[in-house]
């Protein structure tokens, strides 16, 4: 049997892939929450941790710890083509697998005992996506400032909350905004989320 976890902040999305999974009958399944505490010392280890991408969290964020330093490295992220930060941040974080959510159901499954046998399972669809995750413009300042500004930080609290001068946190914002090729500071941050760096 292969034990394995599924992670997922919503609940009716939680409960349908514990019962996708559940159709192998060489699965055992369970779930939790992103924030929930680590397993029980009684609980059997579990061999593979099926993950959804935006329960990974990104610099700047409470418990930015890579998801595989809290839970294991045999990893199988759930994510889209129209996300490469989170194809890029589950990559490097260590995670075997990362699933096309568009992909058929069976796929899934597939990545589930490719993993737990420790060998990478990559969806083709999602190749040129982490490619381009690797190519996000901004520096970790900039994305610091993006990040504090898309949280309503005013310029006089992101600069001391990183301990710059006002003048310099709108240099960080000019040249962010100029690297996404957004229009303003909101431009900047809806095109940062969208692609999943933040």
């Amino acid at each position: 049997m292969v034990r394995t976890v599924v992670v997922h902040d919503e609940e009716l999305l939680r409960s349908a892939l514990v019962q996708l999974l559940r159709s192998d009958a060489a699965l055992e399944v369970s779930s939790m929450s992103p924030g929930a505490g680590p397993p029980d010392r009684d609980m059997s280890p579990t061999d593979v941790w099926v993950v959804d991408g935006d329960c990974l969290r990104g610099p700047g964020q409470a418990h930015d710890a890579p998801f595989p330093t809290r839970r294991g490295d045999r990893l199988v992220v759930l994510t889209t083509a129209k996300r490469p930060g989170i194809l890029r941040r589950a990559f490097d974080g260590g995670a075997l697998g990362l699933v096309d959510k568009n992909a058929p159901a069976d796929r899934l499954i597939t990545a589930v005992h490719t993993v737990a046998k420790g060998e990478r399972f990559l969806d083709q669809t999602l190749t040129v996506a982490l490619l381009e995750g690797a190519e996000m413009p901004l520096t970790t300042r900039e994305l610091s400032v993006l990040s504090l500004a898309s949280q309503g930080a005013p310029m006089a609290e992101i600069a001391a909350r990183l301990h710059l001068s006002r003048g310099t946190v709108r240099n960080y914002m000019a040249t962010a905004i100029r690297k996404v090729g957004a229009r303003n500071r909101v431009d900047a941050i809806r095109i940062v989320q969208s692609a999943g760096w933040t």
